[in-house]
């Protein structure tokens, strides 16, 4: 198979606009209501509670599943994972080890930029929380619970998801260090690079697809989540 097929895959699959869909179903168009975003957060202000959840769990499926095909795909003689499908071995390339991790991240890179940048919707999309999240899961699923942990601190201390979100993205690449340090492979150098700069990327990324949120919050008009909201 050629090594292109699986991010292609990725990114179409990541583009599927849910939160779009969603709404729709209800008679709204989301990107005329609330932020105008199509993540779960705003279909949850403006749709209700069961479809901003049904909307979460969909986008994160869209990181998750592609990023899980990219790890069963692409391997590398001595890797151990847990989240790898036995039922893709057959299509499975062992290739050299950085090459495999660059490939594996590339795969779950595509699937969150086909989220924020959906071709269906003009190139536009979500911020790419969730299917960030999504693929989290799939590369470094020990940390996705650090980062949880440090989303709910700060949104129940803030109630702003637009701060959770940011706070936990530019954390992001300071948990996968300690992870690495932690487990010892800071040391013997074993570590996994292209994961560090995935994270990088995916950090940055939340932080630009978030810069209105940010002027909002510096000009105190950001929306602050609480009972009421729908």
């Amino acid at each position: 198979m050629p090594l292109w097929i699986p991010p292609i895959i990725a990114f179409l699959a990541g583009s599927i606009p849910f939160g779009l869909l969603i709404a729709k179903s209800k008679g709204i168009n989301i990107r005329e209501h609330g932020s105008g975003n199509i993540g779960a957060t705003n279909v949850l202000r403006i749709v209700g509670k069961p479809y901003g959840i049904a909307c979460l769990v969909l986008d994160l499926l869209k990181g998750l599943i592609p990023s899980i095909v990219g790890i069963s795909m692409f391997t590398y003689s001595g890797e151990s994972n847990l989240m790898t499908v036995h039922a893709l071995e057959p299509y499975a390339i062992e290739l050299e080890q950085t090459k495999a991790q660059i490939l594996q991240i590339t795969t779950a890179l595509a699937a969150i930029l086909g989220h924020n940048y959906s071709p269906w919707i003009g190139f536009k999309g979500g911020k790419g929380i969730a299917t960030s999240g999504g693929a989290l899961i799939a590369l470094m699923p020990a940390a996705v619970c650090i980062l949880i942990a440090i989303w709910a601190v700060l949104f129940f201390t803030t109630k702003y998801v637009s701060i959770a979100s940011i706070g936990a993205a530019v954390l992001l690449p300071v948990v996968m260090i300690f992870g690495s340090w932690y487990h010892d492979k800071l040391a013997d150098g074993t570590w996994n690079k292209p994961l560090f700069v995935f994270c990088i990327v995916i950090a940055l990324l939340a932080v630009w697809r978030h810069r209105s949120n940010i002027k909002a919050l510096i000009n105190g008009s950001e929306h602050q989540f609480s009972k009421k909201s729908k």
